[in-house]
């Protein structure tokens, strides 16, 4: 006996109830990533750590314009030697956190603090040696996404409460290794003879304004949405990692206007990448001849990979890759590199005391 066809009304329907259940699967491989939105809490939360920052600076501003000059006298002294805050930006473990501790060795803490700001979303290994305790308050981060500049600007901040000795603010992230000693580097930073006439230093971010994305970035968040706090000729870009002055982390800090046009979400997330032009778009804009227009961390951009630079692997790492990577079209050196794999640190290991920290 010959059994009847079946119905094609079974197949299509099968079909149709599968449809939702691909979409869950693949739409994450085709959309991009829903945004992280900073919430009214988050933002007055960071409202009330830069008021506390910039009462600290004008308590400190009012007291500096009232000694007598002889109680200036008596207190000179006692001034404090200036300290380098290192802030870490991370979303996972510090890989290097080992090279970062032989980087600190033998170096007193009256030159440096430490401070990171780890995404509460995101689990990482519980910290230790010079990294112990020194978790700040957090907030989740995104790619993409203004949290990131929300991140960097609650880094600063803490910072400067915490220790008004911290005179430079250098941002690092966990794919970081550091290309010199630390007395190299504290040495270049406090040279007098890198003082400007009125006494100032300067601040190491890159400013670039002839990027040929600029335009799509400028209205990643829609046309003209910049418009009228931000001309096109003012948007500029430049890498995330900077060595900050305390004046221009104290900018950053009381910055407003900016700010609300940077944390607009982005339509074109592929164009967006406000964490690389909210810091150096400010400071173009309120003192560029204070900042040295390059950075101080050393990326490889010839090989990027949706956005991300290239990433160094053990077969590349060598003495003469160190010695590469310093090199700058200036007369100063690369002090920082990234990103490398995690599977470096051995590698890395070997060359610290014989080539890294060889100054």
């Amino acid at each position: 006996m010959v059994s009847p066809p079946s119905s094609p009304l079974i197949p299509t329907l099968i079909l149709l109830l599968s449809l939702p259940i691909l979409f869950f699967f693949l739409a994450p491989r085709f959309l991009p990533p829903r945004q992280i939105s900073i919430s009214l809490p988050d933002e007055l939360d960071d409202l009330s750590l830069f008021h506390k920052v910039i009462a600290m600076d004008s308590a400190n501003f009012s007291r500096r314009h009232t000694r007598l000059p002889a109680a200036k006298s008596r207190l000179s002294s006692t001034l404090r030697r200036p300290k380098i805050a290192f802030l870490f930006l991370t979303n996972s473990d510090i890989h290097f956190a080992p090279i970062w501790e032989r980087f600190f060795a033998n170096v007193t803490r009256k030159q440096y603090n430490i401070y990171i700001h780890a995404d509460p979303f995101v689990k990482i290994s519980p910290l230790t040696g010079v990294f112990k305790d020194k978790l700040i308050p957090s907030k989740r981060t995104q790619r993409s996404s203004p949290t990131l500049i929300s991140a960097e600007r609650r880094l600063l901040a803490t910072a400067m409460l915490d220790d008004p000795s911290n005179a430079f603010f250098a941002l690092i992230s966990q794919h970081c290794i550091p290309l010199h000693s630390f007395n190299y580097f504290y040495n270049f930073l406090f040279d007098l003879g890198r003082l400007s006439r009125d006494l100032e230093f300067s601040s190491y971010i890159e400013i670039l304004d002839n990027e040929p994305t600029l335009w799509d970035r400028y209205n990643a968040r829609g046309n003209n949405v910049m418009l009228p706090e931000v001309h096109f000729d003012d948007f500029r870009v430049g890498s995330q990692f900077f060595v900050l002055t305390r004046k221009h982390a104290l900018m950053v800090i009381k910055d407003r206007k900016l700010w609300r046009k940077f944390k607009l979400p982005c339509l074109n997330v592929h164009s967006c990448y406000p964490e690389e032009h909210y810091f150096p778009t400010m400071l173009s804009m309120q003192d560029p001849n204070r900042c040295s227009h390059y950075t101080l961390t050393r990326v490889n951009w010839t090989e990027s990979v949706d956005g991300h630079p290239h990433t160094y692997y053990p077969p590349e790492v060598s003495p003469e890759l160190i010695h590469t990577l310093r090199e700058s079209n200036s007369s100063y050196s690369y002090m920082f590199a990234r990103k490398f794999s995690p599977d470096c640190l051995n590698l890395l290991m070997q060359m610290a005391e014989s080539i890294i920290f060889k100054d």
